[in-house]
């Protein structure tokens, strides 16, 4: 099943998008990673993407409003948010869908693995 998901992974810090890229490898992911709400929005991210793990602070664009843009879209993609600021974290807007979980910085990434899966094994 991992060949099958895509994840991708949005944020401005290198070094977290790295580890992420690394640690989802390693357990059998396909990992795109985007420096940016901009980015990920504008490539062929939104509709090839399994689950999205993303920043919730980023300097072009927030994570909550790319996720409200992609709902406004009808793109409705699993969210994990990660934060660096834990009062980052304000409720998406009106949107049937809601984000899966937030995660602060550091996370515990066993809790992360074990909340990408699941998102994947869940019957939609």
């Amino acid at each position: 099943m991992h060949d099958e998901a895509m994840i991708a992974v949005v944020d401005n810090d290198e070094s977290v998008r790295m580890a992420l890229d690394s640690l989802l490898r390693s357990t059998g992911y396909t990992v795109r990673t985007y420096a940016g709400a901009h980015e990920f929005l504008f490539s062929d991210g939104p509709v090839i993407t399994s689950c999205l793990i993303s920043d919730i602070q980023m300097p072009d664009m927030d994570g909550i409003t790319m996720y409200e843009q992609l709902a406004a879209r009808g793109i409705h993609i699993p969210v994990i948010f990660i934060t660096g600021n834990p009062y980052a974290q304000r409720p998406p807007g009106k949107s049937a869908h809601t984000p899966i979980a937030f995660f602060p910085k550091p996370f515990a990434t066993d809790k992360l693995l074990a909340c990408i899966e699941t998102v994947l094994t869940r019957p939609d």
